[in-house]
Order: C-alpha cells, then sequence, then structure tokens
C-alpha cells in the first residue's frame, strides 16, 4: 500500500516487511545452539610462545583501542586513506620497526616485516577505508587494528618464530580492489598463507563471499526531435531500457548462487530530444569464478542484443575497478582459527549457520586464490544488524568491538605462530589448497570480459 498525499501530489515509499530477516534470524540462531565448526588436529605452536603472544596484546590494549576509535572519528574513503595510514604506520614505527609506506604502487598502502625471510611466511592484512557518507559502516577500524595488533605481538617474540610476519595495510576494499592491485606489484611473492579478520555479527572462520565484476554498457544512438522528427533517431534510453528488462527477465534462469544489480548513470537531457547517450553499470556475483564467467557472457547477450534491437551502438567496459574472486576458504586454516578464537571464550559457527543470501564481496578472494588463506568473521554485535550501515559504524566502536579487537589481535597472532610452528599444519594447509584447485591466474582470469 502506497502512502498517497493528494493535496502535494508527493507519495512516500512502502516500508519493507522484515518478516524475512526474522525467520532467518531465528533459523540461525536455533541452529547456532548445537552447531560447532571443526577445530585444529595439529600441535600448534609452543605454550610459551601463545602466552608471550597474550602478554604482548595485553601489553597493546590501550594502544590498539584508541587507534581503533581514532579511525572510527577521522574515516577516509577508498585510496584516500592518508591518515589512517599514517596512524598505523607511526605505530608500528613506534616500535622499532621499519614501515614502506606507499607500498606496492599505492600511496595509502602499508609493508612492514619481522621474523626469519629464510623461513616460511605468513602475511596479517589490515583494512582501513571507510564507507562515503557513514563512516566505518563496515568496521574496517576493527580490521585494520585486530591485524596490527597481532603484528606488533608477533614482532614481540620474533626471535622465537622459525619464520616471517609480513603486516600489510591494503586500501580501497570497497570497490577498489586494493589488494589485487598490490598483488600486481608483487605483494604476495614468496608470501605463503594469509589471514585476517572481519566485524559481523556472527563467530566463522569460513565465511562465504561472492565474486564480483563490474560492467558498464554504453549505449549510443543518434539524437532528433523527439516530436518532429522520431522516425530519424536511434535511441540510446531504449537501449538502456530494454537491457535492464532483458537483465530482469534472466533472473528467472539464473542459479541462486549468482546476483545481478545495476542502476542508469546516463538516460539523456530532455524529454524533446531523443537521448544519443545512455550508460548503465551493473555488479555480477557468483559463488564460483565458472558462474560469474558464465554470468559475464550472459550479460554482455543481453547488452548486444539492446543495442540490436534498437538501433544503437554498444561499448561494454568491465572491471574498471579490478574483479573480485569468490573467498577460497581453507579447512586447516580456518579449524585453527576456531581453535583459537575459541580459547577466547568464542563459539565459531560453520559456514551454513548463517543464510548464504547474507553474502557481499571482498578483495581477499583474490587472495584466497592464490595462496592459502582466513577471512574471519567476528562478532561485535548481537543485533540484527546490517553492515554498511551507521548503526553498524557505531558498533564498531562497541565495548563488544574493543574486545574483539582485543581477541582478534591475539587469535590471528597465535594461528600464524602455529603455522610458522608447526610443519604438519603448513602441509595440511598447502594440500587443501591444491584439492581445492591450486593458485589460479588472477588477473587474466576473465580475459577480456
Amino acid at each position: 500500500m502506497s502512502h498517497h498525499d493528494e493535496s502535494s501530489g508527493t507519495s512516500a515509499p512502502t516500508p519493507p516487511d522484515s518478516f524475512l530477516l526474522r525467520h532467518l534470524g531465528e533459523e540461525a540462531r536455533r541452529l547456532a545452539r548445537t552447531a560447532r565448526a571443526p577445530e585444529a588436529t595439529t600441535a600448534g605452536a609452543d605454550p610459551d610462545v601463545l602466552a608471550a603472544l597474550g602478554a604482548a596484546v595485553d601489553e597493546l590494549a590501550p594502544t590498539l583501542l584508541a587507534a581503533s576509535h581514532d579511525l572510527s572519528e577521522h574515516p577516509e574513503v577508498s585510496f584516500e586513506e592518508h591518515r589512517s595510514a599514517a596512524v598505523l604506520a607511526d605505530l608500528v614505527e613506534g616500535r622499532g620497526i621499519d614501515v614502506v609506506r606507499q607500498a606496492h604502487g599505492l600511496p595509502t598502502a602499508l609493508r612492514a616485516e619481522v621474523g626469519d625471510p629464510d623461513g616460511p611466511t605468513i602475511a596479517v592484512l589490515s583494512e582501513y577505508d571507510a564507507l562515503p557518507g557513514i563512516g566505518h559502516g563496515c568496521g574496517h577500524n576493527v580490521i585494520a587494528t585486530a591485524g596490527l595488533g597481532a603484528f606488533l605481538a608477533l614482532a614481540a617474540v620474533a626471535d622465537r618464530l622459525p619464520g616471517r610476519v609480513v603486516w600489510l595495510g591494503t586500501p580501497a576494499e570497497e570497490g577498489g580492489g586494493g589488494k589485487e592491485l598490490m598483488a600486481a606489484d608483487g605483494a604476495f611473492e614468496g608470501v605463503d598463507a594469509a589471514l585476517m579478520v572481519h566485524p559481523f555479527t556472527y563467530d566463522i572462520a569460513d565465511p562465504l563471499f561472492l565474486g564480483r565484476r563490474q560492467l558498464r554498457a554504453t549505449f549510443t544512438g543518434i539524437t532528433s526531435h523527439a516530436s518532429a522528427q522520431p522516425f530519424m533517431g536511434r535511441n540510446a534510453l531504449d537501449a538502456v531500457n530494454l537491457m535492464y528488462t532483458g537483465v530482469g527477465l534472466h533472473r528467472q534462469q539464473m542459479p541462486p548462487t549468482d546476483r545481478v544489480h545495476g542502476v542508469v548513470t546516463a538516460g539523456g537531457e530532455r524529454p524533446n530530444v531523443i537521448p544519443e547517450h545512455a550508460e548503465m553499470l551493473f555488479y555480477l556475483r557468483s559463488e564460483h569464478p565458472e558462474g560469474l564467467a558464465v554470468l559475464s557472457d550472459r550479460l554482455a547477450d543481453i547488452a548486444r542484443g539492446a543495442a540490436l534491437m534498437t538501433g544503437c551502438g554498444v561499448e561494454l567496459s568491465w572491471d574498471e575497478a579490478p574483479a573480485y574472486l569468490p573467498v577460497r576458504g581453507n579447512g586447516p586454516l580456518a579449524a585453527a582459527w576456531t581453535t583459537r578464537y575459541g580459547e577466547r571464550g568464542r563459539t565459531v559457527l560453520p559456514p551454513d549457520v548463517v543464510p548464504r543470501m547474507f553474502a557481499g564481496s571482498t578483495d581477499f578472494g583474490n587472495v584466497s586464490y592464490r595462496l592459502p588463506g582466513v577471512h574471519a568473521m567476528v562478532r561485535i554485535t548481537d543485533a540484527d544488524l546490517s553492515l554498511h550501515t551507521r548503526e553498524f559504524a557505531d558498533a564498531a566502536v562497541s565495548e563488544e568491538a574493543d574486545r574483539v579487537v582485543l581477541d582478534s589481535a591475539w587469535s590471528l597472532a597465535a594461528v600464524c605462530a602455529d603455522w610458522l610452528s608447526d610443519a604438519e599444519l603448513r602441509q595440511a594447509a598447502a594440500d587443501d589448497f591444491a584439492a581445492a584447485g591450486g593458485a589460479v591466474d588472477v588477473a587474466s582470469y576473465f580475459g577480456e570480459g
């Protein structure tokens, strides 16, 4: 039922009913009461090293929490995180560790290393870009400081670790593909595994993240007077209309693993002039790289069909920012995370407890197809909040989020120490990665679209 005001000629949108969210939330909570993720079966790090990491995180706690709140109070969007990067880099340098600023070709990327470069190498990642208008509504202040805390704790015991730890500050996760741009510059060369955390409303070691591509379809027509000589024009807006309709009709044939959503970014200037230029931008998502490739081909066909029906030309522009592959999980590393985070009093859930439709995308997916990795989700609130909201930004500086920063910092550090110290865990993670298909040439996976 719309809310129409006869006197003003205006109406308000019909509020959506939240029954499905309530139903899915209740089902997830029911499953969570009994579900448990698999735990580690290998020995891991020496208990004395783990205790030292705990002491280091305790000592770092005031610094980490102050940094988390500082980032929240001064949010910076993708590729503009100059202050945020400087805050984090200063903290690392304050501990006597060299930091590469403007690392890997990006002005706001960071890199630091500790440990033995001749041993196995594991990376801990920090994100710190915010969202336009709503600040840290994805909680990247938590990600940044948890990763930083893990690295600094590991630095405190670096002489007891048989390998190297790399800390990477990765800009522009929110659509900019910072990790992929850094990878193209060699950020992950010589790195054998990678870890990070992301705040959420559940604790999950192996969450679902979809791959994502961008498609911009630009239609070119012929302008003409829309009343006097419409037959002399070719309407680019008609082509946009047909493409939007074609994509909508294609949804019936799309598998439930896929998503597609688009907006019109240009559609003409005046009603009495047939538009010669119109444009759409689509995001395409899928659980599987192969599915994303198939969906890409279908949308390209729909665009060409719309152009043919209207007599317009069309130019397809793919991935103005790098494409994101889905996150590929790693069973042994996820189990190690489940064990260590559990030691902080947390109950980590298997992925299928959370509704699969609650899935976004991340450029860590590209990392996970290069090397074994974990992108763990960590619960900062019990409320049914959505990411990318002001409410989630508030939750990211709550007392619970502060506890999560410290618990995540220790758990990330502990899993790194486990992996570096335990050859059996390293081999199991490598075998799991190989069984899933091994390393993929991410940069050329989709070719020309």
